[in-house]
């Protein structure tokens, strides 16, 4: 059964089950993802980490990569249900060489998908559109796989989850952590499997929602971006009296907060404490922010002699960064974070671990800490949906010509920077739609500029789709 090219995406392969990712079409896309790995790694046998998350599709297009790659003389090392960084993990812990994982992320429930990765070193390298995406598009559809030599064989490891947790407390002194009450909704993800795993080494209360592995998404969509998903936890919080909410995506790579007041605590306020943390232990830490948002992280930064790394969106052009620049932490607006220590992938066990010490040392609630280290407003994203046909290319052109005396930055789409306000327009890597945010120093500013900014986008005939918060 043919492969539809569209499921070759900037970051990963995803599409609709079974109508583009199905049990007919996914052999060739496993085998032109390892035929690239033989190509870019000097072994004739690979080790390949394969994990897996709990769709309904999972299941069987992970038997069926197992199964292949067999064939193709892998040694496959199979840890069965992973959340993502459980993945990354594995790869990079156990140096083994590349390694397969069958997700969809966050996207709703009849997607399917595979993210896949090679280690150099002590570096994940996630393969994406910069990083030899292309060239598996034109392996899989040319049908140009490495020939079967069926004497590859199959290893279970077991117990990778535990590891990853325990590394991760390993760098702090988690005696000093106090026994918080933690809400979590995982929405039914992968990210329980970390969270109930952690809290058996942590003291404090956790109140489970929507625990059980279900590839239904019964109680809603594991997206955290859309603020929407996050309501339930936000109640929760209050009904408790929560000193925090803690929400994962789909496949547990990113993660939001909820403070004791039950607002949502915006990614860039978690890098900016993350920040804040490894500058107090070394002014010289290296930061990366990603072009969406910047100037909160960049205050923390400059208040230590330090300056941040910008970087485009998408979390495998981040790890790519993180990894060149000798990066030791990232942080996207969308919740993503990397370490430069677990090779540039995300962790959210140490991003949880953060707060939870930040929280215990201080004796005060994340809104306070939180507030102190908050120095602009951030507007959210919105989303537009341009008409058939428009040049997003030259709606940004106009718009950089109208802000002409700003600070212009075009390394992902439009970034405008004023001394008191910003602001970024790009085109998604995932989606027919142009993005927009908008921060400055203060709130009603933030709302001014946006609305300016948001009349404007309409005028060339664009619709408004959402926002994100």
């Amino acid at each position: 059964m043919a492969v539809d090219p569209r499921v070759f995406k900037a970051y990963d392969i995803r599409g609709v089950y079974p109508s583009q990712i199905n049990d007919g079409n996914f052999e060739p896309i496993i085998r032109a993802i390892y035929t690239f790995f033989l190509k870019k790694v000097n072994k004739k046998n690979l080790t390949v980490v394969l994990g897996r998350d709990m769709r309904i599709s999972s299941p069987s297009l992970f038997e069926i990569a197992k199964k292949t790659l067999v064939n193709s003389g892998a040694t496959v090392i199979d840890i069965g249900l992973s959340p993502t960084p459980t993945f990354y993990f594995a790869v990079i812990k156990y140096g083994y060489d590349v390694g397969i994982d069958i997700t969809a992320s966050h996207n709703p429930k009849e997607y399917a998908g595979v993210k896949f990765v090679m280690r150099q070193d002590e570096k994940i390298i996630k393969i994406g559109k910069s990083t030899g995406m292309d060239e598996i598009v034109k392996l899989c559809l040319s049908d140009q796989f490495a020939p079967y030599t069926n004497d590859g064989k199959v290893i279970e490891k077991k117990d990778v989850l535990e590891d990853e947790v325990k590394d991760a407390l390993a760098l702090f002194d988690i005696s000093r952590i106090k026994p918080y009450r933690i809400a979590c909704d995982p929405a039914n993800g992968m990210g329980s499997l970390y969270v109930e795993k952690l809290f058996e080494h942590i003291p404090g209360e956790l109140i489970k929602m929507n625990f059980e592995l279900d590839g239904n998404f019964p109680a809603h969509q594991a997206d955290p971006l859309d603020f929407n998903n996050l309501i339930p936890l936000q109640d929760k919080v209050k009904e408790v009296k929560a000193d925090l909410g803690i929400e994962p995506d789909g496949d547990g790579d990113r993660i939001f907060f909820i403070d004791e007041k039950s607002q949502v605590i915006p990614a860039t306020s978690i890098s900016s404490l993350i920040a804040k943390e490894l500058l107090e232990k070394d002014e010289k830490s290296k930061v990366i922010v990603d072009i969406r948002y910047t100037r909160n992280v960049t205050d923390v930064l400059k208040s230590h002699n330090n300056s941040p790394f910008i970087s485009k969106v998408g979390h495998a052009f981040i790890t790519e960064d993180v990894n060149r620049e000798g990066a030791d932490f990232a942080g996207e607006s969308s919740g993503h974070f990397y370490f430069g220590k677990t090779g540039g992938a995300e962790s959210s066990v140490r991003v949880i671990l953060y707060v939870l010490m930040a929280m215990s040392i201080t004796g005060k609630p994340i809104s306070e800490i939180l507030k102190e280290l908050r120095s602009s407003y951030e507007s959210g994203e919105y989303n537009f949906v341009l008409p058939d046909g428009a040049d997003s290319k030259k709606l940004l052109e106009e718009i950089s010509k109208e802000q002409k005396d700003g600070v212009v930055s075009r390394l992902d789409g439009l970034a405008v920077d004023f001394p008191d306000w910003r602001f970024s327009i790009r085109t998604s890597n995932t989606e027919p739609l142009l993005r927009l945010n908008v921060e400055s120093d203060d709130l009603k500013k933030t709302e001014e500029k946006l609305k300016i900014l948001t009349d404007r986008i309409l005028s060339s005939g664009a619709k408004a789709k959402s926002a994100g918060h």
